[in-house]
């Protein structure tokens, strides 16, 4: 499946989270994306993306948080679906919306965290969630040099 669509789900899911493990559970499936559509450019990507991309890749693989979301709802992981990144630029421009939302969302929980553990979790993620969303600005800025300056 094209990453945009698979973005395009995990903007509903987070949109209809309605409860701390939902936003949790969708933050997990935006940094699962994240490594997956990083991974997948930096082996297929356009070639001045690829370290950059090999970049975000290991970034949206380090959040474990995903170690504490409950079972999967039906459907499993989304970035599982990942089989082809059609357009590099939408692609990355959806993510990094998608990393957005997951932040703001990751706020109002750590607003209202009544547990630690909790609390660390949503630090941890939204930590992540930020490197990943700067990690994709700079491979939208490299695409955009290129485009600007073709060889």
């Amino acid at each position: 499946m094209d990453a945009v669509r698979i973005i395009a789900a995990s903007r509903r899911g987070l949109a209809q989270a309605s409860t701390v493990q939902d936003v949790i559970v969708e933050a997990w499936q935006a940094q699962a994306l994240a490594e997956a559509i990083g991974s997948h450019l930096a082996i297929f990507g356009p070639y001045e993306v690829r370290s950059r991309a090999r970049g975000l890749g290991d970034a949206g693989g380090r959040f474990s948080g995903g170690l504490l979301c409950p079972p999967l709802r039906a459907g499993g992981l989304r970035a599982a679906q990942l089989s082809e990144v059609r357009d590099a630029k939408a692609a990355l421009t959806s993510l990094r919306q998608l990393l957005r939302e997951v932040c703001e969302a990751l706020v109002s929980v750590v607003c209202s965290a009544d547990e630690e553990g909790m609390y660390w979790t949503c630090v941890e993620a939204m930590d992540t969630a930020d490197e990943s969303r700067d990690r994709v600005t700079g491979i939208l800025e490299k695409l955009e040099v290129r485009d600007r300056n073709p060889a």
